[in-house]
């Protein structure tokens, strides 16, 4: 006898999705390149050592470093993995790496992959680079990869890390409270996320703030981004 309980959406054409590779994505304002300490190191440290506060380290598991050496340390470790597959974030203005950021929690069987272990140095913060590094992750995850569900998740009390989501259009799915530890200290998980079916208007909206029509000839913006995301995606 057929169960009367309801199930999800049938997929039988669903096939795993290929693991993310590791090779450059490169936009008008940007190239975001496998992690590299032998190329991106010295740059990098260069470029955080100007966060005098080292504000951009409170959120994540591991920084700030003492010197340049245990930054070349945790860089080789970080680059040699997997999952997460690190990237560096090249504006081309300047051609020198000035943030990071990675997929990790890689699913291909699933089609689920999370971005996270972002950190833009102050150079990076705020720029039409940085919403185009985030782009360009998004782009290979929905159109080259064909991935179903992108993930982004953060402390809950990361106020600009959950801005930042919002911004980009990702959905807010809620609290995972007493989720980790880290540094000695208690972390609740704020959920965001965004799927395929959401992919094309985020793209839209990315797309017409990146054009160059967007900007002044002071590279200001005319538009917000999130003026232009649908405001479903704002929740």
């Amino acid at each position: 006898m057929k169960s009367q309980l309801p199930v999800g959406e049938s997929l039988p054409n669903w096939t795993p999705r290929p693991a993310p590779p590791h090779t450059a994505m490169t936009g008008r304002h940007c190239r975001v390149e496998p992690l590299d300490p032998r190329l991106h190191a010295a740059d990098l440290y260069a470029a955080y050592s100007e966060d005098h506060d080292n504000v951009s380290w409170t959120y994540l598991p591991y920084g700030p470093f003492p010197g340049y050496e245990e930054f070349y340390s945790w860089a080789t470790q970080a680059a040699s993995q997997e999952d997460p597959l690190f990237y560096a974030i090249i504006p081309n203005g300047s051609g020198k790496a000035e943030g990071i950021a990675s997929y990790l929690r890689i699913s291909p069987p699933d089609g689920v992959i999370e971005v996270g272990h972002i950190n833009f140095s102050p150079r990076l913060q705020k720029t039409a680079a940085a919403t185009e590094a985030m782009y360009l992750m998004m782009n290979r995850v929905f159109e080259e990869l064909g991935y179903r569900r992108y993930e982004w998740k953060c402390d809950a009390l990361n106020s600009g890390s959950r801005a930042a989501a919002q911004r980009l259009g990702f959905h807010a799915e809620g609290i995972f409270r007493q989720a980790t530890i880290y540094k000695g200290r208690n972390r609740d998980t704020a959920w965001f996320s965004l799927i395929d079916r959401d992919w094309p208007e985020v793209k839209n909206a990315m797309e017409q703030w990146l054009s160059p029509d967007n900007f002044d000839v002071q590279e200001r913006q005319k538009l917000r981004l999130s003026d232009l995301i649908v405001k479903p995606h704002r929740n």
